[in-house]
């Protein structure tokens, strides 16, 4: 099924009308707060990071008590999201660069957000979106997969998946887009056994998983 800027419209709304306005799933209070959640994200679920950032940032509240801190006692705290070594490291790292170069506030351009410790392209795009309220649409593996099931990109690259949806939807839509498509990946468009049956957009779905 080829992909139209209407059936990109489609999919918004269907989607959108089933699950209403979607919230991140990573707990936080402010920018810090999700700057470093997002870099701890990585390769685990949002609801594992959760359970050990209030820990976390009850003992390091700011990025200029982060810089500081014993890297053996935030290993021992953030071990269970996986990776925690470098986790660990890059966080700390991550605190003191936006204290000796950005005097304590997190940037505001992609290609600055991107030079951080930790912080790809998709996190940058969480950071701009939910910390700046700046338009960002971040591509995990949950926006990877819809996308291509949904005809809404070709792109098997998320740089690719990115350029491609941020084409099709309005600067407006971006953070909603992201979140939605994460949401519905999470509940029902899972990579194996999808729930094809209670989808709401299971008619403009090109997967030849579907089962219905």
């Amino acid at each position: 099924m080829e992909m139209t800027e209407s059936r990109a419209d489609t999919v918004f709304r269907l989607l959108h009308k089933h699950y209403g306005t979607v919230k991140p799933g990573l707990e936080y209070s402010d920018i810090y707060q999700l700057t470093i959640a997002v870099v701890l994200s990585a390769q685990t679920t949002d609801k594992q990071v959760n359970k050990i950032t209030p820990v976390l940032f009850s003992k390091y509240p700011d990025f200029c008590s982060l810089q500081s801190a014993d890297i053996t006692e935030i290993e021992g705290i953030v071990k269970s999201t996986g990776f925690f070594r470098t986790k660990a490291s890059n966080i700390v790292r991550l605190a003191r660069c936006i204290c000796l170069d950005y005097d304590g506030k997190v940037p505001d351009k992609i290609e600055e957000l991107i030079k951080l410790p930790g912080v790809g392209r998709k996190s940058a795009n969480v950071i701009l979106a939910q910390g700046h309220n700046i338009p960002g649409l971040a591509v995990d593996t949950h926006v990877k997969r819809l996308s291509q099931r949904l005809g809404l990109s070709t792109g098997k690259e998320p740089d690719k998946i990115e350029k491609d949806l941020k084409n099709i939807y309005s600067e407006k839509l971006w953070s909603e887009v992201h979140l939605l498509l994460i949401h519905h990946g999470r509940n029902k468009c899972h990579a194996r056994k999808p729930e094809c049956i209670t989808c709401p957009v299971r008619d403009l779905c090109n997967s030849p998983d579907k089962n219905f």
